[in-house]
């Protein structure tokens, strides 16, 4: 939300500081994000002065230069150098002196210097107006009236326009304070609490009456669909001139970053950041049966709207139509082409309605028009503020447009809404708060915002809310509100906080997983959170009966909630790719999401992983390395090792988007599923370096974690010893297998399988390979004897040679 401090202060009692005004808003909860300098010309013509040029010589070594001589009001007159061919004796013109920084309507600012052009001393500029940015001309100097005198400021003479300019970072449900009147009442609500006062009030502004036409143009007005459209408001004005709007309000317009286009648009713009209420004006000549009605037209009904797109209507589209039933704009959201002002309308009809948040916010979306009525009409209006909006504008076209009304105000209100009644004890607003209000101090803020007390006994409190605040409708909600006006700051911290701590079940979720984001950020990662709505493009190897399918989706590329982790954090590492971010350690945890039948979803939650780029840079003492399987096979390791999971095993598998592909199994379970991105989904995110990519299934490792704390356990004071076996076996035996025939015999000694070398050669046999193995043993209670030892490897070499058929190289 953008808010003009001149404009705002138009409707304050009082003209706080920019930067004074800066503190309330952000005390009273509407954060101020920026607050920035708006200057209509760039630099306000600061430093420049009006000057009156003395002499005119021509240049002794350039044919196209002149001499000048120019009383700036200052002294001595000013030797300047100028090529414009219009410079003549007399005349009264801009003057940047030296020392003056100019901007140039293109182009970058440039700094008057002491300069010797040709061989003569020039000591300033003599300005055209696109050099100080007034407008675009170049033909020659700026000549300006005979009358002015010299050492006027050139700032007071063209007087440009200066403002500030704040970015609110709006809550959703303060949609009162869009608009700046709608600011300008929390800024007088603040400034009687800090004063114990009610005297500040918004200053309305001034409507006079307009003069109503002799010529009468009637235009009736039928609501169909009441439900959508609950109040609606219209007149009828004829005589328009269509132009431009007067400098100040496109001024204004400009600051918060709106484009001013004609004075009948602008008036509409105007009153909407004004108030808060959008308006919308239609060519009366354009509604045909002298009538405007407001209904549903059928699906697949066609519309041409303003930005000259043909549209589908759905069923569901509140339309305001004529009298023939055509469409003339899509209620609340945009208006139709046909229908619009033009440079020659004459005769305009214009609205002022309220209509449903969820009619509107379904529309919006359906159509992907997000235009700053159908923000503020799906967040909820005042459905009061119609009529007075309209007789502001109304006043306003016949000021600026010189229109009268031609018509009485229409106002179809069927059943008036009535203000939410609540209510709340001053003991609650206290507890809730922490805050020791006194009663007077919660009625003082309360009636500033608007609210209405109908009734106060002993500690209990019966309020209505203001149609302006249809959000307010509990008693927590008083408290807010209580609360911001007062100031979040004036919360008291008490000196001591007593709490009983929780006891947590085993395993306790959220301290496994901070503990292994603690890991993984200690090692290089970076955690990411990504959208779990995403493109139901990503997915078309899936059954579509399987994806869970937004209603009302954002945009066509946020559709489905993802049923797999994959995508979207392929989207983060192309993001950062394509920024030359390209050694990256990703991870994330989020949720997938299936459906499973009709109504019967699906949710699970896991920790992914992503690898890519470089695990070392090159530097002189070795060359780069790229990250690869073994440090994701590592990283999966130690994970499962912090987890406890205890003998995982790791088998070849089939995974969309992996190739190849790993399952990681625990407790005859799969745990995770590992690999590398396949090219072709690599393609699709055009990601042209290799990805790793691991996904834990967290439910899963969470139901096999231990109920209770792992301790810690003393060091081993006995030797550990090893023994080394070289296995030849066929090539089609993993090392997995060598270490499940390993852990199948019976001993509590064996700590550590450890391979060290790969042979393949044609000595061992055709299709046979060697494995060079490491076993660790140790008894925490005594040091083992060569014989236990002995017996133990006998075991082993007994199981390999009868279960992988191994033989025993010697």
């Amino acid at each position: 939300m953008t808010i003009s401090y001149n404009w705002l202060c138009d409707y304050l009692p009082v003209k706080p500081a920019p930067e004074e005004l800066s503190v309330i808003l952000t005390a009273i909860g509407l954060e101020v994000e920026s607050l920035e300098r708006f200057e209509s010309v760039k630099g306000s013509l600061e430093g420049l002065v009006i000057g009156e040029v003395l002499t005119v010589e021509k240049h002794p070594n350039a044919d196209k230069l002149r001499l000048t001589t120019v009383n700036t009001g200052n002294g001595e007159p000013l030797a300047i150098v100028c090529g414009a061919p219009n410079v003549a004796a007399g005349q009264k013109v801009v003057v940047a002196p030296v020392g003056t920084t100019i901007y140039p309507a293109t182009g970058e600012p440039l700094t008057m210097k002491k300069a010797k052009i040709r061989g003569e001393d020039s000591f300033g500029m003599i300005c055209a107006e696109d050099e100080i940015g007034l407008g675009s001309g170049h033909d020659g100097i700026l000549v300006l009236d005979a009358s002015l005198t010299p050492g006027t400021p050139a700032r007071d003479v063209f007087q440009p326009y200066q403002d500030w300019v704040y970015e609110i970072g709006l809550t959703p449900n303060h949609m009162d304070a869009m608009s700046h009147m709608g600011v300008a009442r929390d800024v007088c609500a603040y400034l009687n609490n800090r004063e114990n006062t009610q005297v500040y009030q918004v200053k309305k502004p001034g409507i006079h009456a307009a003069t109503h036409a002799d010529k009468p143009l009637p235009i009736a007005v039928e609501v169909k669909n009441t439900e959508s459209c609950p109040r609606y408001c219209g007149q009828s004005i004829t005589g328009v001139k269509v132009g431009p709007s007067p400098a100040w309000m496109q001024h204004r317009l400009l600051a918060i970053g709106v484009r001013p286009i004609n004075n009948i648009v602008d008036i509409t713009n105007y009153v909407l950041h004004e108030t808060g209420q959008p308006l919308h004006a239609f060519d009366a000549s354009r509604i045909r049966g002298g009538k405007i009605v407001v209904e549903n037209l059928p699906a697949g009904t066609p519309f041409i709207s303003l930005d000259g797109k043909e549209r589908k209507l759905d069923a569901g589209d509140l339309m305001i139509c004529d009298g023939e039933d055509n469409g003339l704009c899509i209620a609340g959201v945009f208006g139709g082409l046909e229908s619009g002002v033009k440079d020659d309308t004459t005769n305009i009809f214009l609205e002022s309605a309220y209509f449903d948040a969820t009619s509107i916010r379904k529309t919006s979306v359906r159509h992907g028009l997000r235009t700053d009525a159908a923000v503020r009409f799906e967040k909820g209006l005042d459905i009061s503020l119609a009529p007075f909006a309209l007789e502001r504008a109304v006043a306003l076209i016949s000021e600026l447009a010189h229109g009268a009304p031609a018509s009485a105000v229409t106002d179809v209100y069927p059943s008036p809404k009535q203000p939410w009644q609540i209510d709340v004890t001053y003991d609650y607003i206290r507890t809730l708060s922490g805050h020791q209000y006194p009663e007077a101090q919660i009625k003082n803020i309360l009636c500033s915002l608007g609210f209405t007390i109908h009734e106060e006994s002993g500690n209990r409190l019966r309020v209505s809310a203001p149609l302006h605040k249809p959000d307010i409708t509990i008693p927590a909600d008083i408290v807010e509100e209580v609360m911001r006006i007062d100031g979040l700051d004036n919360i008291p911290i008490p000196a001591l906080v007593s709490m009983t701590p929780s006891v947590q079940a085993q395993p306790d979720k959220e301290r496994v997983k901070e503990r292994i984001a603690d890991y993984l950020a200690g090692n290089g990662f970076s955690e990411i959170f990504t959208n779990s709505i995403t493109n139901s493009q990503y997915y078309k190897h899936l059954d579509t009966d399987t994806l869970v399918t937004m209603l009302n989706s954002l945009s066509a590329d946020l559709d489905v909630l993802r049923p797999s982790m994959l995508e979207t954090g392929l989207e983060r590492i192309a993001f950062n790719l394509n920024r030359r971010n390209e050694d990256l350690l990703f991870f994330e945890f989020g949720k997938t999401y299936r459906q499973e039948a009709v109504g019967q979803y699906d949710e699970k939650a896991h920790l992914s992983l992503y690898l890519t780029g470089r695990k070392l840079p090159e530097n002189w003492m070795h060359k780069e390395k790229p990250v690869d399987f073994y440090d994701l096979k590592g990283y999966i390791g130690n994970i499962l090792h912090m987890l406890g999971l205890q003998a995982p095993q790791m088998t070849v598998a089939t995974a969309h988007g992996l190739q190849p592909a790993f399952e990681i199994s625990s407790a005859g379970k799969v745990i995770a599923v590992a690999g590398s991105v396949a090219p072709a989904q690599l393609k699709a995110f055009d990601i042209k370096q290799p990805v790793w990519y691991a996904d834990f299934n967290w439910d899963i490792i969470l139901q096999l974690l231990p109920t209770k704390d792992a301790f810690y356990e003393e060091i081993p004071r006995f030797p550990a010893v090893r023994r080394d076996l070289a296995l030849v076996l066929d090539k089609g035996v993993p090392f997995s297998a060598v270490e499940t025939t390993a852990k199948s015999v019976k001993t509590n000694l064996l700590q550590q399988i450890n391979l060290f070398d790969v042979f393949e050669s044609d000595k061992l046999g055709a299709g046979k390979k060697s494995y060079a193995v490491s076993f660790t043993f140790q008894d925490k209670q005594k040091t083992l004897t060569d014989q236990e030892t002995d017996a133990i490897v006998n075991k082993l070499v007994k199981a390999f040679e009868t279960q992988l058929q191994a033989e025993i190289r010697k």
